[in-house]
């Protein structure tokens, strides 16, 4: 299908993101092919849902805090509902829910997808300022997918990215909690998809040098050290002999 006739739905897990939901489903629903805006709410104890339904947003909401990848699946499932028998399905654009206004920069996501270079195309952010942290668990990240996959990403914690229903579909079930983008990477790169990092003047709020901020990346590496090792018990990886040749920054890869 052309990126004229294709139609894309976002999906955004949040939880306790009132003050800034309202902005990102308005700039997400400002994105060239959109028709669709799911927000899942994951167990909030504020008003997060009343002022994504306020945005015209279709929300679920889960009454207890059930992770990301979990509501990623949620969200997935309502678009599947939505779509109709002999259409093509719709893109899946998955998006962060603290983006606000930004959200809109998630646009190019699109192109390469629903063009059929891509079967997954990832968000590569600018630094973002503010932000705290010492790369441990990006580092960790980008040397499981590159040591499972050959391919070396900028960026592989990003949530923001854009997938065909058959990728998706591919990477279930998804890794737990915050290791679902790691896992999710390596698992559609195994499976012999195509998945490209590009480039989004995004701004989300960053995560700072204070205990909340510390508590967070700690979670944060236990997800993404769970979502590599049982990838690893698992002999989840493309040979070193089937590998293709060095990724390059910013172009389609695919591992094999």
């Amino acid at each position: 299908m052309s990126v004229q006739g294709q139609r894309v739905a976002v999906i955004i897990p949040a939880k306790d993101e009132e003050d800034r939901i309202s902005a990102t489903i308005r700039a997400a629903r400002a994105i060239p092919h959109v028709d669709l805006v799911v927000v899942v709410d994951d167990g909030s104890t504020d008003e997060t849902a009343n002022a994504a339904r306020h945005a015209g947003a279709t929300v679920v909401r889960h009454s207890v805090n059930r992770g990301k990848a979990s509501a990623m699946e949620t969200g997935a499932s309502v678009v599947a509902m939505r779509d109709v028998a002999g259409i093509p399905s719709r893109l899946l654009l998955f998006l962060d829910a603290d983006l606000g206004e930004s959200a809109v920069e998630t646009a190019p996501l699109v192109t390469p997808v629903a063009a059929g270079i891509a079967d997954c195309a990832i968000a590569a952010l600018p630094p973002q300022a503010g932000a705290g942290g010492f790369g441990f668990v990006t580092g960790l990240g980008r040397k499981a997918i590159e040591k499972a996959t050959g391919w070396h990403p900028r960026q592989p914690l990003s949530g923001q990215r854009c997938l065909t229903r058959e990728a998706f579909d591919t990477a279930r079930p998804l890794a737990t909690g915050w290791g679902v983008e790691v896992g999710m990477t390596i698992d559609l790169l195994v499976a012999g998809l195509t998945i490209q990092e590009v480039p989004c003047a995004l701004r989300h709020r960053p995560t700072a040098n204070n205990i909340v901020g510390y508590l967070h990346r700690v979670g944060q590496y236990k997800d993404v050290r769970l979502a590599v090792i049982s990838r690893a018990l698992r002999r989840v990886r493309v040979p070193r002999s089937k590998r293709k040749g060095t990724s390059v920054d910013f172009e389609p890869y695919t591992a094999f």
